[in-house]
């Protein structure tokens, strides 16, 4: 019997893709068709929360892990810094989320639908999950010099802090809709007749190096007179220093007003917040444009933690503020500051005006916790690095958002006008993609030359002074920049849309990878000691931001993840599909020594001499609480994988004894695969005799999946029959056999439909593993399947749960989540790889 998961009044078995919210309802002028869209009204249909207990038979083996990380945990904070991983204290879900601003890599500002500005990360890779009352939208009416209307743009509602502005707009008169790196909201003022949407436009544009990088957004407001008698109306943009913590009161902040123009650009008009990020300076601006009959305006400082009536006041009385040129005081301990730039025009009946204003943060120089190397963020090559530039920065936004948003939508338009994938696809296709910026991630240069070693004219030298050196977090949860297992999912967003990104991370892997670090340190899941880092093996991360990321990696302490099974066969496995896909030679003759000492290091994980790898009886993969024994249907396949990329690549490059060599390998490994793990549905969990080795694995043919993406013919190593009776099985079963196929693919089954309860992963659903089996299916012939499978991910937590733009790593029947704002979903840019690939026609057609 399939296992519900009820919500309200209706249970995910009866839920409807066609009634979703990303469905359009109404044609909003100006507003793409698709993207996530939704009244502010709009409530999350279940509450949901952070998965903390396990299952009473899976205790015993994390009452260990659960003491000694622990112990980890407090020795971390008598040092004073965050644990990499918290369990004890999750990040609690608020279903509050919209699209995030800025660039990549030079840290971003959530924004919730309803218009809050609510997570902060500008400190590399830690986040402030806070709601900032004072950073808003303000209009402003007025009819025959009378301020008839003055309203905060917003649905919520704080306590205690400036109780004298009007709060509460009808959230029954907005519309929310989002489609990264854009978001929309439409405010219906019925009682005047006035109709504001405002647009927000972030640089986010593929295989753009350089705008792309740069720590902006703008938001362009549309006011439009549906009435009979002319207004005029005013927008204000409100916000203040600090991130939402403690050091927001810490003082010497201060304000100061500019007026910027460049020559052939419009004169821009603003305030800058000038303060410092634990010890890191950083400016926020915020601006406006000028032009011919609208007026600018502004506030140089108010209190945002007092009644607010000095602003709101100020700009009821003529609707507009006050413009002192003088800068503010520097703040005391104790207090903070807030800025506002305003505009006003007159609007006759059926006219429409455009207000547009910028917010910008300057914070050019950076470093983590421990200060032992300092960066220079990625903009800061065009902008300098002297933290004085937020005037320039909001003037070139200002005077580009156009040319952004022409480029977004040539990239946008030809998935967006596709009539044969749904509507809630290209929604989440592209909102998943928030991750890239927000995902803790950094973009930088090295300022220490000592950086570039050996040859200067290296393709890594030149890879990282041409594109610089790029991390982002396994989850906004699990602090470690670039986990490899997690990548290998996710990867596909950067090396299809910023594959330089790509091949900059995995040059600077090769590096890492040929390193070694003896220090020694206790593994929390045995209690085990071992070395940090082990020469010639692939890490787990780089590198923690509350530590020293590149220079001491592995944060994860669980497991000694030199034995794990499945990070070599990765980083082979990417190589090959990113020279597959960039036809990049070079980077192909660079890492082939590289792969060759990882292929044969992972040779000797075969224990029997079969030509299968075998696994070693623990969690010794990206499944970190799900042990394996023996050969694997996961590692194993992966194995197999390598090993045929590892024989193209040499036979490209004309190691014809390589080629030899790992090719009987291959070839008696394909045999024992068959042999001990195909059953004639399915590939069994794993070789072994425990009582989960038959398990239904979702992601039984991840080597298969990357395969089929690189290019190569899988047949002579996973039969094409067997390929498709195993992935029917799998939709049958881990997908059909849960929420009626609503919730995606869980991860672990039983022969008989159950969950495999035998660890806390295996009946947890993986968001991105989902994304893969879907594109799995696709490479397969199965779109119906792989469409059905990857909407569960869409319709749990778009629709049901409010995990939008927080995304989890995974949740559970029980409506629990794991991991908030996690790296993985970004997979499903495997599923457009797979559409491009078998079926080009979808997008060629409607491009003409």
């Amino acid at each position: 019997m399939a296992n519900k998961m009820t919500t309200g009044n209706l249970s995910l078995e009866d839920h409807d893709p066609s009634k979703s919210v990303t469905t359009p309802r109404e044609n909003i002028p100006g507003l793409p068709d698709f993207g996530w869209r939704v009244k502010l009204d709009y409530e999350c249909q279940e509450k949901c929360k952070p998965f903390t207990t396990p299952r009473l038979r899976q205790l015993p083996a994390l009452i260990g892990l659960g003491l000694r990380y622990s112990s980890y945990m407090l020795k971390c904070r008598r040092q004073g810094r965050r644990p990499h991983m918290d369990h004890t204290n999750p990040v609690y879900h608020k279903p509050i989320y919209g699209c995030p601003v800025g660039g990549i890599g030079c840290g971003t500002i959530g924004r919730g639908y309803r218009g809050e500005f609510c997570r902060f990360q500008m400190v590399p890779g830690i986040y402030e999950h806070k709601v900032i009352p004072a950073d808003q939208f303000i209009v402003c009416i007025r009819k025959n010099g009378q301020t008839v209307y003055q309203k905060v743009l917003t649905g919520s509602k704080p306590k205690g802090q400036l109780k004298s502005w009007q709060w509460g707009f009808p959230l029954e008169n907005a519309t929310y809709h989002a489609l990264y790196p854009r978001a929309w909201t439409v405010y219906d003022i019925t009682e005047h007749k006035i109709k504001l949407t405002c647009r927000q436009i972030s640089p986010v544009i593929p295989n753009d190096y350089k705008d792309s990088s740069f720590p902006m957004v703008v938001f362009i407001w549309t006011v439009e007179n549906y009435g009979s008698e002319p207004l005029d109306v005013s927008i204000t943009f409100t916000f203040k220093n600090g991130r939402g913590n403690k050091e927001d009161s810490a003082g010497n902040c201060w304000n100061e007003p500019f007026n910027f123009a460049e020559e052939g650009n419009h004169e821009v008009s603003g305030v800058s917040i000038h303060q410092t990020f634990q010890d890191m300076p950083c400016t926020y601006s915020l601006a406006a444009t000028r032009r011919e009959g609208i007026n600018v305006s502004h506030k140089v400082y108010f209190d945002p933690c007092g009644s607010g009536d000095d602003l709101w006041n100020d700009l009821e009385e003529d609707g507009k503020l006050d413009s002192k040129a003088d800068k503010s005081q520097k703040t005391r301990k104790g207090q903070e500051t807030a800025a506002a730039v305003c505009l006003q025009c007159n609007i006759s009946p059926k006219e429409s005006k455009t207000l547009e204003f910028s917010l910008t943060w300057d914070m050019p120089i950076i470093h983590f916790r421990s200060k032992g190397f300092k960066y220079r963020r990625r903009y800061a090559r065009w902008f300098g690095d002297k933290g004085d530039s937020g005037p320039k920065l909001c003037s070139y936004a200002l005077n580009n958002y156009p040319d952004w948003e022409h480029r977004i939508e040539e990239w946008q338009n030809p998935i967006l006008k596709c009539s044969a994938i749904p509507a809630w696809y290209k929604s989440a296709l592209f909102n998943e993609l928030y991750y890239v910026s927000d995902g803790g991630t950094i973009w930088v240069d090295p300022m220490d030359d000592s950086y570039f070693t050996g040859d200067e004219d290296s393709l890594p030298n030149r890879i990282i002074k041409e594109y610089g050196m790029f991390a982002y977090l396994e989850g906004q949860e699990y602090r470690m920049y670039n986990t490899y297992d997690v990548h290998h999912y996710a990867s596909f967003a950067l090396i299809m849309l910023w594959p330089q990104l790509q091949l900059s991370l995995q040059c600077e892997m090769a590096k890492i990878i040929r390193s070694a670090d003896n220090s020694q340190r206790k593994y929390c899941m045995h209690g085990t000691v071992g070395n940090r880092k082990t020469i010639n093996m692939v890490p787990h991360d780089i590198g923690d931001p509350e530590d020293e990321p590149w220079s001491r990696v592995n944060a994860y302490n669980i497991h000694p993840t030199d034995d794990w099974k499945d990070l070599n066969l990765k980083f082979i496995l990417q190589v090959y599909r990113d020279y597959h896909l960039t036809k990049n030679e070079e980077y192909l003759n660079y890492m082939y020594p590289v792969t060759k000492i990882l292929i044969e290091a992972a040779h000797k994980w075969d224990t029997d001499g079969d030509g299968i790898i075998d696994n070693g009886g623990f969690a010794d993969q990206t499944f970190d609480a799900w042990i394996m024994h023996g050969a694997s249907a996961y590692c194993g396949g992966m194995w197999l994988c390598a090993l045929k990329m590892f024989c193209e690549m040499a036979q490209k490059l004309g190691h014809e004894n390589d080629r030899i060599k790992f090719d009987e390998i291959l070839n008696r490994g394909a045999q024992s695969f068959e042999r001990k793990l195909w059953n004639g549905e399915y590939y069994n969990y794993d070789s072994s005799t425990c009582g989960h080795h038959d398990s239904i694995m979702a992601d039984q043919l991840a080597g298969y999946w990357y395969m089929k993406c690189s290019g190569i013919n899988e047949s002579e190593i996973f039969p094409t029959d067997h390929v498709k009776t195993a992935l029917q099985k799998i939709f049958q079963v881990n997908v059909k056999g849960f929420g009626n196929g609503n919730m995606g693919a869980i991860n672990g089954a039983r022969p008989d439909g159950k969950m495999d309860i035998s660890s806390c992963q295996s009946e947890e659903f993986w968001v991105g593993v989902t994304y893969g089996l879907a594109s799995q299916m696709i490479h397969a012939d199965m779109l119906a399947e792989a469409f059905q499978t990857a909407w569960g991910n869409y319709s749990v937590c778009w629709e049901w749960l409010g995990l939008q733009f927080q995304t989890p790593e995974a949740y559970r029947t029980s409506k629990h989540y794991r991991s908030l704002g996690y790296m993985r979903p970004l997979c499903i840019w495997s599923m457009q790889l797979a559409l491009e690939q078998h079926h080009p026609e979808f997008f060629q057609s409607d491009k003409s």
